[in-house]
């Protein structure tokens, strides 16, 4: 969980994957339009990772080629749930959720193990937007940067519409539609206690 937090964002071209499938980017068309940034993040970690300067953190981090599989499913599984926008991941991971509480498994660890991993992507989701959740300075630090990339984007020609315009509505619908369901559900599903 710690690896994907840290890696998540690697190499983000400061624009949304809408606007790189707008602009036919190369990243784009190599990830076929899916989840581009998050892949992108993904491959590039992963290659970093892979390079023989980190054979001791490997060996750390899984013991043998089924827990380098498993570590590898979790840290895609993990990023991959930082994209919010997508509508098709947001349909699985809710399936994803409702399958690990409610509903009945057969094999007990089996069901552990889909909890397990489905809370992973919530905190990894939180741990993207845990800006939202702090000091009033420390929202206003890291919302200012976020408004100040999409500025430049919309002044570059890269954003369609002028953030300063709709901001604060925004960050509303935001909270209402995210922030706070995503809380909830971490809450619900007692993971913090």
């Amino acid at each position: 969980c710690v690896f994907s937090a840290m890696i998540h964002d690697v190499d983000h071209p400061g624009v949304s994957n809408a606007q790189l499938i707008k602009e036919f980017d190369d990243m784009a068309q190599l990830y076929e339009n899916k989840s581009v940034a998050e892949q992108n993040s993904v491959d590039l970690a992963w290659g970093l990772l892979m390079d023989t300067a980190y054979t001791d953190l490997r060996r750390v981090l899984f013991a043998n080629d089924d827990e380098k599989k498993r570590f590898r499913q979790l840290l895609v599984n993990s990023v991959m749930a930082t994209d919010i926008f997508d509508p098709d991941l947001k349909q699985v991971r809710n399936k994803r959720w409702e399958r690990a509480f409610f509903s009945s498994h057969d094999d007990a660890q089996e069901g552990a193990d889909l909890k397990a991993t489905i809370v992973i992507e919530h905190i990894i989701q939180a741990a993207d937007v845990s800006h939202t959740m702090q000091h009033w300075h420390v929202y206003q630090k890291w919302n200012r940067r976020l408004f100040n990339e999409m500025y430049r984007a919309f002044k570059s020609g890269r954003l369609d519409k002028d953030p300063s315009l709709g901001w604060y509505k925004g960050e509303l619908w935001f909270y209402d539609n995210y922030i706070i369901p995503l809380a909830k559900k971490l809450k619900d599903c007692g993971v913090f206690g």
